[in-house]
């Protein structure tokens, strides 16, 4: 994966203005097109913005320009950034306030369609507690009469790529430890256990 620099459009001002780097360097730098770094030198784009000099910022070291600008064919290197911010990639998921009253729904749907998932990844898949999970699994959750199970990525509480990986992933991990892949109930049983209740 490429690392761009931070605020591309401001740092291709810059370079434009300050460098004797070819349009390509400065695009492939930049995650542009040729072409857009050409719209910018001749002010067809980006008119009004303020170049953003990424030596000033650590992103780039002079002689890195310099070793650039003598040859055409050399590509810049962004420097390493120990930027302190982490991105925030594991942990529950938010749920908009609107629809959290549709994820007993989605729990049950999951536990009932996909029982090789373990708690913690329908926690991450829907943003629920695993308090929660055990409630709708045991029918104790206050609204156990009105939960119908409902595709999770109909009703917008996941990504049909996330519910695939962590179904890929809790498949994986039971083979590798050697037990049985569950298999849902018949949907004649899940109709009647619908209708029943």
């Amino acid at each position: 994966m490429t690392t761009l620099p931070l605020m591309p459009k401001a740092t291709a001002v810059w370079l434009i203005e300050k460098t004797a780097l070819s349009f390509t360097q400065i695009a492939e730098f930049c995650g542009m097109h040729p072409l857009e770094v050409q719209a910018i030198a001749d002010g067809e784009v980006a008119q009004g913005i303020v170049g953003y000099d990424p030596v000033a910022n650590h992103q780039l070291k002079l002689e890195e320009i310099h070793r650039c600008e003598a040859n055409p064919d050399a590509r810049l290197k962004i420097l390493a950034t120990n930027n302190p911010v982490k991105r925030r990639s594991k942990g529950a998921r938010y749920t908009p306030v609107a629809k959290r009253h549709d994820r007993p729904d989605g729990i049950a749907f999951l536990l009932r369609n996909f029982p090789q998932l373990n708690d913690l990844q329908i926690v991450k898949l829907l943003g629920t507690t695993k308090d929660t999970i055990a409630k709708v699994r045991d029918k104790q959750h206050w609204n156990t009469p009105n939960i119908k199970p409902r595709d999770p990525v109909t009703i917008g509480l996941c990504s049909q790529m996330d519910l695939n990986a962590a179904v890929n992933a809790a498949t994986t991990r039971l083979e590798r430890e050697g037990h049985e892949i569950p298999q849902p109930p018949p949907m004649d049983m899940v109709d009647h256990e619908g209708s029943g209740e």
